[in-house]
């Protein structure tokens, strides 16, 4: 996989979703946002951004996303956010190419607004460093930040705290029951769980399995039975499995043991429910973009 495509003028960057091997709900602030636990694996399923610089003081958007206006289009949020910090006239022709599905809780359109701040800082010569542009990013998304840090990371807080942790290499299936649902509605949900014991990260990294649980998971089911019938395919395909929600929802995923026969998954994957959307993904270390930017 070609990481970065890189000349002066224009850029393509590889935008990876994430899973949430675990997502624990500790506490609600004042402001009510809710204060989590998670740790986030980046996985090599992702959508391709392409940024190229113009003259013209413009931000013009190719392929738009169908039924996402430019005020909620997060590649044209991002990139007005950054031409307004710099006070930048330059301007940019945005192309993306989604293939991650939107309200999934894989983090798509986090990952595609990461990619916009990093890409942007490279090819505009803007020169900001890592901490600047997550504090931009957390005025996107709570998961933005993550996608900048560009590690697999444990997560508190409402997602700005990060602590790098190496997690094995392992494949995983995923599955997008075609149902999208939005984060808001679970978090507002008065059944939603908000007071999950804090663990510590030698807590996780000596027992990981021991912590494979989503708090989002029952609010989800109830609100799109679909979940729960993606949590029951993958248990069927995969003996011995323990599926887990990802994020908010909708999708779902289980690690695959080292002997999977991922031919004869690959098979059973071409025959998922009309419009669902399943794959075998594999864990990466690191974003595409890591290296573009400074943590000074």
């Amino acid at each position: 996989m070609t990481e970065v495509r890189f000349t002066n003028t224009r850029l393509e960057l590889r935008c990876p979703a994430k899973l949430n091997l675990f997502l624990h709900i500790v506490g609600r602030r004042t402001d009510g946002y809710h204060l989590l636990q998670s740790v986030f694996q980046l996985i090599d399923w992702c959508d391709v951004l392409t940024l190229t610089a113009i003259p013209e003081n413009e931000i013009r958007r190719l392929n738009p996303i169908p039924g996402v206006a430019p005020e909620h289009d997060l590649v044209v949020r991002a990139t007005q956010l950054l031409k307004d910090f710099c006070n930048t006239d330059q301007g940019v022709i945005i192309e993306l190419n989604k293939n991650i599905p939107i309200g999934a809780g894989l983090g798509g359109g986090s990952s595609d607004a990461a990619a916009t701040l990093i890409g942007l800082n490279q090819l505009w010569n803007l020169q900001l460093d890592m901490a600047t542009l997550s504090q931009l990013g957390l005025k996107l998304g709570a998961d933005v930040p993550f996608f900048i840090f560009g590690q697999n990371a444990f997560v508190e807080g409402i997602g700005e705290k990060m602590q790098a942790v190496p997690l094995k290499n392992q494949d995983f299936v995923v599955i997008f029951p075609n149902q999208g649902i939005a984060t808001v509605q679970i978090f507002q949900d008065p059944q939603l769980t908000r007071d999950h014991a804090p663990i510590t990260i030698d807590r996780f990294l000596a027992s990981p399995s021991a912590f494979q649980s989503n708090d989002c998971e029952a609010v989800a089911i109830k609100q799109c039975p679909e979940v729960k019938q993606a949590l029951d395919w993958i248990c069927q395909a995969v003996p011995d499995s323990a599926p887990c929600m990802s994020g908010s929802g909708s999708s779902v995923f289980s690690a695959l043991d080292p002997k999977t026969d991922t031919a004869a998954l690959e098979n059973l994957l071409q025959n998922l429910p009309k419009g669902w959307v399943g794959r075998i993904v594999r864990g990466l270390n690191n974003n595409p973009a890591y290296n573009l930017i400074s943590s000074d």
